[in-house]
């Protein structure tokens, strides 16, 4: 009988664990800190580990180095409440089977599990995952787990709406089909078009980006087409348009809406006979690329406004994405904070650990108008200005401390049992269901939040 060590501090999850992997034929010791794990390893035979990331005297991190440095043979597999990609990416080159994000989903655990014990291992270390292979992780994952598709990294969230926006982007990236994606300022439209670029035949070749949205009439048209040296004033040199650069490759047109109906004839034009004419230019050149649009405004009032052409709507948006609002996936919040700041800390050179509990619940409660594109700048004025390991609620913009009214933690859903199950559950949801967590989010402690999911009935 094959035997695993789980290490982790949720004890209640421990014992859910143990008892799940128990009836599938496993043997099953748990161990709730860094200590007591390499303990348990030094004193009995493990055939494979799982450690969470986050332990009280230490993280995975930690078990993974230890077991490397002493030549052991034993696989592990790294679990995460938060799917940081730092920590994702460290743990595979420190030689980490697998790693698996929270809240767990049984199948793909067994799966990682059972694909872990046959793998061999040699007897001088546990071998880090290739270079590419880790690159790859993210391309067929349909969980929320943090990606990398060739240089670009992004989080999947774990809310139902993410992960259905990123199976959508999987599900068309390898067609040859014009993609029109829907969605407020700050979502993320242009982050997706260069997703599906990345992911579809065309990876190889060029990905350029018009915002149609600073673009005059008058230049338009060469900013699209290109032009000849003297075909108008200021024309002081050749240029090449947006469609010839982006030949073989994605042409990726932000706020479409705002074309004027002139261009928007030439642009039909051009998807129906693939041959474009540089302003000046007596001949034709032909074109390649694959179109993708953004927009947010309604275009089918537009079309009703008469700004904008129903047959040119109609052959962008062979596919349509609609990108959700952040606030409609608040549980993803706290993922894309720890990715930010992951980030931040890279590109100013700092080292702030996370944010502490109030920072959280007034980054989770904010309603986020500008959504992520606000997040992120939001995050990053944070970890320049954070003092110690972690963000405060005196290091974010003013305007979110003043807001602060989500419903879930108003002072009504102390006293309203449907608003508190409400913020129970966010709670949960937020911090990828780890009791002990959710339960500082919260303030109050394990027993309390315990009792509550007793009595309210919650999973």
């Amino acid at each position: 009988m094959e035997k695993i060590l789980i290490i982790d501090d949720d004890v209640t999850f421990s014992l859910m664990l143990r008892t799940w992997l128990t009836k599938k034929g496993f043997e099953v010791g748990t161990a709730t800190t860094v200590a007591a794990g390499r303990k348990f390893i030094e004193e009995e035979r493990y055939d494979l580990i799982l450690s969470d990331m986050r332990l009280p005297d230490g993280d995975g991190t930690d078990i993974l180095q230890w077991v490397t440095e002493r030549g052991r043979t034993i696989p592990v597999i790294v679990m995460t409440g938060y799917a940081e990609i730092g920590n994702a990416v460290i743990s595979m080159k420190l030689g980490a089977a697998d790693y698996i994000a929270k809240p767990i989903q049984p199948d793909e655990l067994l799966k990682k599990i059972r694909e872990a014990l046959i793998v061999p291992h040699t007897e001088s270390s546990i071998p880090p995952l290739p270079k590419k292979e880790v690159e790859n992780e993210g391309k067929t994952r349909k969980t929320a787990t943090p990606s990398v598709v060739e240089g670009l990294s992004y989080i999947e969230g774990r809310s139902e709406i993410s992960q259905k926006l990123y199976e959508y982007v999987r599900l068309v990236a390898p067609t040859q089909m014009s993609v029109l994606i829907n969605g407020s300022s700050g979502t993320g439209k242009e982050h997706v078009a260069r997703l599906i670029h990345l992911q579809s035949k065309r990876a190889d070749k060029p990905f350029i980006a018009v915002d149609c949205g600073v673009l005059s009439r008058d230049l338009a048209a060469s900013e699209f087409f290109g032009h000849l040296k003297g075909s108008f004033t200021g024309a002081v040199a050749d240029k090449t348009g947006a469609f010839e650069e982006a030949q073989g490759g994605t042409l990726f047109l932000d706020e479409v809406g705002n074309l004027s109906i002139e261009i928007q004839i030439q642009l039909l034009r051009v998807l129906q006979e693939r041959k474009i004419k540089p302003v000046g230019a007596t001949r034709e050149v032909p074109v390649d690329v694959r179109l993708i649009c953004a927009t947010n405004e309604n275009l089918e009032e537009a079309i009703t406004k008469g700004t904008f052409r129903t047959d040119l709507y109609h052959r962008i948006n062979e596919f349509v994405i609609e990108m959700p609002d952040l606030v409609d996936r608040r549980e993803d919040v706290m993922l894309y904070a720890d990715f930010f700041l992951k980030q931040a800390n890279g590109e100013l050179d700092k080292k702030v650990k996370g944010f502490d509990p109030e920072a959280t619940r007034l980054l989770i409660g904010y309603d986020w108008p500008g959504n992520l594109r606000q997040l992120k700048n939001s995050v990053t004025r944070a970890t320049l200005l954070a003092a110690g390991d972690y963000i405060t609620s005196s290091e974010l913009p003013a305007e979110i401390r003043e807001a602060d009214s989500s419903a879930i933690h108003s002072s009504a859903s102390l006293r309203d049992p449907v608003a508190e199950q409400e913020r129970i559950r966010q709670a949960l949801a937020a911090v990828g269901g780890n009791k002990s967590q959710a339960a500082r989010l919260l303030g109050i402690d394990r027993k309390t939040l315990y009792n509550k999911l007793h009595f309210y009935g919650i999973e």
